[in-house]
């Protein structure tokens, strides 16, 4: 307590025994009650860590739009009429745009990314990329030269969104003779599509060579219906 003057006069506490008084100076009285306080007694209803974090959270986004409230023209209605415009903008230009795609460049591992061309037309860009000295492309379009030729033939059902690796495995059963050498060609195809390796002449020629060969494969066809099967 403080008396006139200014100064603090010790505080007067009595004894467990209620016989003699004893004095104590202030700073020790505050730690004495701050390590009572501590005692784990007192702390058995406070909440728990993530009930505090998320207090703060709160305490947080309440202070965040108190303060965008108050700069906001009209206080909380001029901060909710703000949020509907933008809201009303992000609706009209998802109606004008619609849905967002992907390219057929980006979509997965697709393996014709610019529209529909003959196995010739594929051939024929092959070739100029071989002539240029452009392994990557001249791989990428021989590839797709195997496909479409396997397509026309019958030998696969053309299909949007096909990726090498799934054209080599449902060729292989048709052509089991070639199955492992389109399987290296698929790798080799999604090595540089997306992979970002480099091809080489060697890889060229090797795809080149099973496009050959494949053309004078005959298939083998499964006529075995799947109910006939034990």
């Amino acid at each position: 307590m403080t008396v006139p003057g200014g100064t603090t006069a010790p505080l007067t506490l009595l004894r467990a025994d209620g016989d003699v008084p004893v004095d104590i100076s202030r700073i020790p009285a505050r730690e004495a009650a701050e390590r009572e306080l501590s005692e784990p007694m007192y702390h058995q209803n406070d909440p728990n860590l993530l009930q505090r974090g998320l207090d703060r959270f709160w305490e947080w986004v309440d202070d965040l739009f108190s303060a965008a409230s108050g700069a906001t023209p009209g206080g909380v209605v001029g901060l909710v009429a703000i949020v509907l415009v933008v809201i009303a903008l992000v609706a009209a230009l998802w109606w004008r745009l619609g849905t967002p795609h992907r390219s057929p460049a980006t979509a997965g591992d697709s393996l014709f990314a610019d529209g529909p061309r003959t196995a010739e037309e594929h051939r024929a860009a092959a070739a100029r990329h071989a002539t240029a000295g452009d392994w990557n492309q001249a791989v990428q379009e021989r590839m797709r030269a195997i496909v479409r030729s396997l397509e026309e033939r019958v030998l696969l059902d053309p299909r949007p969104g096909r990726t090498a690796d799934e054209a080599a495995a449902e060729a292989g059963r048709s052509l089991p003779s070639h199955a492992d050498d389109l399987r290296l060609a698929a790798r080799a195809f999604d090595d540089v599509t997306y992979g970002g390796r480099t091809a080489d002449e060697a890889a060229y020629r090797r795809i080149e060579e099973l496009d050959t060969a494949l053309a004078r494969t005959r298939p083998t066809l499964d006529i075995t219906s799947p109910g006939a099967r034990s």
